[in-house]
Parts: C-alpha cells; sequence; structure tokens
C-alpha cells in the first residue's frame, strides 16, 4: 500500500507550504498530495480552504485576492512560531521541489466550490511545460473538471474524489472517466470498495492518520492512502 503526503507533511509542518513539501521530498515514500486555487490576478496558488482565514494571519477568499496581496501574509505561525513567514507558495514552486525526485504528485483542483475558470487548462499547461505529465493525477470533488480534464489530456490520470457511498463507484468512474477513485475512511469500508476493485479499479483514500484505519485498509487491499504523517506511518506500516 503506496503513502501519499497530504498537503505536504501536514501533521508535522504547517500544511501547503513550502515547509512541509520540503519535508515531504525528502522522505521515502511513494507520493505527495496538495490543492490547487486561483488568485484574482490568475495566479496558481497552493491551499487548501477557499478562504485564507484558517491558515494565515489574513482573512479573505483566495479568488479576491492578487498574489501579491496573499505574500504580505503569514501562512506558518498558526501552526507555530518557528513558522513564521511563510508565505503561500505557487504551484510552479511547489512542483520544482518535486522535479527532482520521484514522487508521484496528486493535484486536486479546489473548483467545487467556486468554479474558477481555465484554471484546469493552466494546470495542465504548467504540467507540461515542466515534464511531469507521467508523474502527476489530478484530482477533484468537481467531477466535472476531472471530465473536462481528461477530454482535454487523455494521456494524464485523473481521479474523482468522493465521500459518497456510490451504488456502482466502478462503473460511475468509467462514465467520467477517470483512472482512479480517492475516497474517504468510511467509504473505504463499504460494499462499494470491494466491488470496485474486484472490477479493478484503483482506489486511494483519505485522510488517514490513525495505524489502526491503515492496517485496516491495507488488509482490505486498497492501493493507497493519503496522511498527515507520512513518515510516522511509513514506520508503522513497515513493521506491520
Amino acid at each position: 500500500m503506496k503513502i501519499y503526503a497530504h498537503r505536504g507533511s501536514a501533521g508535522t509542518h504547517p500544511e501547503n507550504t513550502i515547509a512541509a513539501f520540503n519535508e515531504a521530498a525528502r522522505l521515502d515514500i511513494y507520493g505527495v498530495e496538495l490543492d490547487v486555487h486561483l488568485t484574482k490576478d490568475d495566479e496558481l496558488v497552493v491551499i487548501h480552504d477557499e478562504s485564507i482565514d484558517r491558515t494565515s494571519n489574513g482573512v479573505g477568499y483566495v479568488k479576491d485576492l492578487t498574489l501579491k496581496q496573499l505574500r504580505t501574509f503569514d501562512f506558518g505561525s498558526w501552526f507555530g512560531e518557528e513558522h513564521a513567514g511563510e508565505s503561500i507558495p505557487t504551484l510552479e514552486e511547489v512542483l520544482n521541489i518535486f522535479q527532482n525526485t520521484t514522487h508521484h504528485i496528486n493535484i486536486e483542483l479546489k473548483s467545487d466550490i467556486f468554479p474558477y475558470e481555465g484554471m484546469g487548462e493552466m494546470v495542465l499547461h504548467l504540467i507540461e511545460k515542466m515534464g511531469l505529465s507521467e508523474r502527476v493525477v489530478i484530482s477533484s470533488f468537481d467531477h466535472e473538471a476531472i471530465r473536462n480534464f481528461k477530454k482535454t489530456a487523455p494521456h494524464i490520470d485523473v481521479a474523482l474524489l468522493t465521500t459518497d457511498v456510490l451504488v456502482d463507484a466502478y462503473d460511475y468512474a468509467r462514465f467520467i472517466p477517470a483512472d482512479a477513485l480517492h475516497i474517504s475512511i468510511p467509504a473505504a469500508m463499504r460494499k462499494m470498495t470491494q466491488e470496485a476493485m474486484l472490477k479493478g479499479a484503483i482506489i486511494r483514500v483519505f485522510t488517514v492518520n490513525e495505524v489502526k484505519h491503515a492496517l485496516a485498509l491495507q488488509t482490505i487491499g486498497v492501493h493507497a492512502i493519503f496522511t498527515d504523517f507520512p513518515e510516522e506511518m511509513k514506520k508503522a506500516l513497515s513493521f506491520s
């Protein structure tokens, strides 16, 4: 079972920051996950929430602020004073960290609340410019965005994000079409997951921070987990 560092090493460093991604890059794990929004001036930035309120000393929506404005805020102090001064990274800055590693990179398009017109195309252009097409998977709760991305770039893997228990997850993924399903822990424990895997679905599960859950998912046979504590989880699973 493969391990992805969720939002970088988000349990030990402020999520979706350069510090978190540098930590993930040094670890001997399979992959890393990150989230992308679009600024007022059409810059791709890495942050989970639509607003900056939770993870910075500022307020407001990413879509209403320019990159220059976003750079004035501190995205590290909320996690600990030792991380004071962390700024919001651009997608290109984060991808540069993994340019010379072997990490598989999960880029989540955060367009399920605000549509962010053109964001998928911008992400695609950057991926191809950096030569990372074979090392990424594009995921989203916005299944329409995933369908559009796959239509534009059939050579790049895409994944559906869902917390729902689906009647036939495998057939739904094929309908989009998607290459994988990224599902929550409760959904992973349901019948739909076993049925989907029997049909050949690739299943990755979020967000797995307890060893007992990871061991249960390993027994089920899921392909990968996303965790805020990648180093700790790597050690725990190595001794299981």
